[in-house]
């Protein structure tokens, strides 16, 4: 299939972007990214594509403009067949969706809580939520390679970018993860041994430093 049919609107620290470009990686489709400028002036493709929130990602499938990243994650798995994401038994189909909902309303708002801190006591609650968060996604975990099982699945997927963000909360948080969350932590390492995961993802201090621009915006 050609680029042209594919377009994603993205941004390059983002971790929801990231997701799509996981997903596409997996499953081999090629695809057209544009670059958007959230801070000093959103394209036209994105403002039609996504009036309501205006923002990004937006994947484009034969023109027709996809939106949120977990439903994009999930539309590229239906639409390429090959190497599916979600488990085929409904149940873990169910539970997948489950900690797809868990992950995508508290991991990243409690990192933000983090970075985004002056310090002192709302700093330490920040943390210690962030940490609670991640111990219930370690007893998901268990003793898997995967959150799906052996393979890397949808969770894992949703889940690895936003791990991108952690070395800008150890940094802003003077903490670190691995000492909290060992489980998490080789996960995370099983994850980036994979070349997908490697060439999708943004670099954690690529990250760190958009979070110092984000602070100082904030005036922090």
């Amino acid at each position: 299939m050609s680029k042209t049919n594919n377009v994603l609107l993205g941004f390059p620290t983002s971790p929801f972007c990231a997701r799509v470009k996981l997903a596409l990686a997996e499953k081999g489709v090629d695809y057209e990214e544009r670059e958007e400028d959230l801070f000093g002036g959103k394209s036209e493709l994105l403002l039609k594509s996504n009036p309501i929130h205006q923002k990004v990602p937006v994947f484009l499938h034969d023109g027709k403009p996809l939106l949120e990243s977990s439903i994009i994650v999930s539309y590229l798995d239906e639409v390429f067949t090959s190497n599916p994401l979600l488990p085929t038994c409904a149940y873990e189909r169910a539970q997948a969706r489950f900690w797809t909902d868990f992950i995508d309303k508290k991991v990243f708002e409690s990192m933000k809580g983090i970075w985004l801190s002056k310090g002192g006591e709302e700093q330490e609650v920040a943390k210690k939520d962030f940490i609670e968060i991640l111990k219930q996604l370690e007893e998901a975990l268990g003793e898997k390679d995967f959150f799906g099982g052996d393979s890397f699945g949808y969770v894992d997927v949703i889940a690895i970018p936003l791990t991108t963000w952690f070395l800008a909360c150890e940094k802003f948080g003077a903490f670190k993860v691995e000492d909290h969350c060992p489980k998490i932590t080789a996960w995370i390492k099983r994850c980036f041994q994979k070349p997908t995961v490697v060439k999708s993802l943004p670099h954690p201090e690529n990250v760190y430093q958009f979070t110092t621009q984000l602070r100082q915006m904030h005036g922090l």
